[in-house]
Formats: structure tokens, sequence, C-alpha cells
């Protein structure tokens, strides 16, 4: 049942997921919450519309098919947003740091941000196909199982539990946000730019988080490796199928473009886009990952990016069986072998004793912490 008429109905209705969710940490009341937009070159810069100008409104987008894709693309963003706060809601209690505590606030409203942007845009601009669809954002529950994609209902437990999902969830959103910036749809990519300036702060968090896990030397490597191995195939999954018709045409129509548009030069391979992002994001992930073990000391294992066939549950790898390092198993061994590469109850258990003692981490001073521009403004 469609309760929303104005964005004023929708920011009630977010106000009640917020505390429906449990939401009631004091950092937050010091956040304002405002859609965003910056300015991008007026011009389409790729597929079939490449040259005309980008289109300001629903009513300028020429096709009712691209009409469709572009409302289907940002419902799919918005819905990951409201899904990872619901993901991370559980850890205040826990934060091993104050500054890590006022850093997961950040990062949850910064991500409640970005579904407001999203909604904004559905709701300014989709008439009530647009309402209907930023209702539903805030009904869907991770906790239920009920979000729109796979990694986005996974558990987040503590806070390697965290910092791995920032740095490797986190990090295929900003390839996500990177693409939508060339979007030929005009708010959508006036929507990109605030939201991946923001985002930066997500990735440094989860990034400089494990560093100083691995630095403090605290935490085994092979349980860091294991919530590796959670969250890098459902990122890998998060890029699409191999061949994706929907992305084909999303690049014809100028809607969601190659990582490295601008800079790509060539012809897209439209059969391969989101292969060819999964790639770039793999590289990067790689050097990441050469940077921790540099910090790992000898007696210890390095930690393993996990091979792309590796525990894949969308595109021609899924279903299949493979080790973390890309080599084929029978189904019977991988039924042993998947529970001893993945986080256990007992890894559960002594990082929940590992995160109450001091030293689990390299600290940060509180005043190393630089609020978010919301929290700046809302305080000024």
């Amino acid at each position: 049942m469609l309760r929303l008429s104005t964005f004023d109905d929708w920011i009630d209705y977010f106000y009640g997921w917020q505390k429906d969710i449990g939401l009631d940490a004091p950092e937050f009341k010091e956040y304002k919450f405002e859609a965003k937009y910056g300015e991008v070159p007026p011009e389409i810069e790729f597929g079939d519309y490449k040259g005309t100008l980008r289109w300001k409104t629903v009513t300028h987008i020429p096709d009712q098919r691209i009409r469709d894709t572009a409302l289907n693309l940002i419902v799919y963003q918005g819905d990951t947003e409201f899904a990872s706060v619901e993901q991370q809601c559980r850890l205040f209690e826990t934060a091993p740091t104050r500054y890590d505590y006022l850093s997961l606030v950040r990062v949850m409203t910064e991500e409640m941000r970005h579904g407001w942007q999203m909604s904004h845009v559905l709701i300014t601009q989709f008439g009530r196909s647009g309402r209907i669809e930023a209702q539903k954002l805030l009904e869907r529950r991770a906790f239920d199982d009920d979000r729109l994609l796979g990694a986005f209902n996974e558990p987040v437990r503590n806070w390697l539990d965290f910092f791995t999902y920032t740095q490797f969830v986190d990090r295929d959103g900003k390839f996500q946000l990177t693409m939508l910036s060339y979007s030929s749809f005009l708010p959508l990519a006036q929507s990109m730019l605030p939201m991946l300036k923001e985002e930066n702060f997500h990735l440094g968090t989860g990034n400089n988080g494990l560093m100083r896990i691995v630095k403090a030397g605290r935490i085994p490597s092979p349980i860091i490796q294991r919530y590796f191995n959670k969250w890098l195939p459902g990122s890998y999954d998060l890029f699409g199928t191999d061949h994706s018709s929907s992305a084909h045409w999303s690049y014809v129509w100028g809607l969601k473009g190659r990582y490295n548009e601008r800079a790509a030069g060539d012809q897209a391979d439209k059969d391969r886009l989101n292969d060819l992002a999964r790639q770039l994001y793999y590289q990067e992930v790689l050097k990441l990952t050469e940077g921790l073990n540099r910090h790992i000391p000898e007696e210890q294992p390095k930690l393993q990016v996990p091979d792309l066939k590796f525990n894949r549950h969308i595109g021609e790898h899924a279903g299949k069986h493979y080790n973390l390092g890309g080599e084929p198993l029978t189904a019977e061994e991988y039924e042993k072998y998947l529970p001893s590469v993945m986080p256990s109850a007992e890894d559960e258990k002594a990082l929940d004793a590992i995160f109450k003692e001091r030293g689990c981490i390299v600290p940060k001073k509180e005043e190393e912490f630089e609020p978010s521009e919301g929290a700046r403004r809302a305080g000024s």
C-alpha cells in the first residue's frame, strides 16, 4: 500500500525506519540529511546518444525502456545503501576505540544520506512508481534476507567483519558510483559526485582498520583470511553476470559507463562490461592486499585474494567448485573444504575476546577524526 504523496512524507517514513532498526546514537542527530547534486559535463559521453544533452528529467528520456532501466539502477543503488546500515547497526557497543565508534557513525550516516539521495531522485523524477520504490527501500530488511543483492543480506557481526566489508563491498560501491557518474540521466549523474566524495572515507575506514589490525598483530592472519574469503566472492558477484544484456543496453543508452570510461579510449566490448569492471576491481584489491602483507610477521601466512572463480553465486562460475587458488574440486571435496576456509563460530568467539582487550588494534586519537560535512553544517 502506497503511503507517500510527497518527499516530506518519505522523510517521516525514513525517521520511522531509523527508529525501527534501533539507530539511537546521539551523534546521528548532529547530521543534516539533504540531497546533494554536483556538476557534470552537459553532453552524453558514450553510447547511441553520445554528443546530445543529458536528460534533465524523466520526460526528456526518449524511450520507456530507458526510463525503466534508469529507475531500476536507482532502486538497486538505494537498496544497497539502506541495507549496509542495517548490516552494521549492531556494532556500536563493541567499538574498539572512540575513533572507530565515530567512524562507524560517519559511515552509517553517509550511507543513509546516499539512500536519501536515491529516494529524492525517485520521488522527484518518477511520479507514483518512484514513490512506490522509495517506500520499498525502507520496507525491505537485510535482517530478513530481504535486500535485493546477496552480499547485502550477510550479517556483519564484529569489527573485523566491518573493516573487511568496508574494504571490499564499499570498494565495489566506488566502482558502481563511478560508472553511474557518467550517466545520460542528469539527476543520476549529478548525484554521484557528492556520493563518491563521501565514499572515499568508507574505503579509507576499511583499509586503515585492516592495516591497524595487522600492525597490532593480535588477530592471526588465518582468521583475517577467512573474512576475506567471506566478503570477496560476494563483491565479485555484485558486478553482475559475465555476458549481461542489461549492462549492454545500459551502455548503449548511456545510463552506465565503464569504470575507466574517460581514460579507456578504445571501443567498449559491450558483451563483457561487467567482467571487465570486475577485473579492474580484482587488480585494485591485489595491490591493497600486498600493502597489508608487508606488515604481517614472517611466521604467519600472508593474506591471499581469492580467485575470481571461488564460491561464486552469479556468472559462469556460479555453483561450481573451486578452491581459493581457482583449482577445481569435486562436489564432495568442496563440501568439506568450504567450511574450513570461511569464518566459524570459533573465530567469532576468539574475535569477541580479542576485541575486548586493549591492543587488538593500533589506536588512533579521537582528535584525528574529521566529522562529515553534514555533521559540521548541523553544528554550525
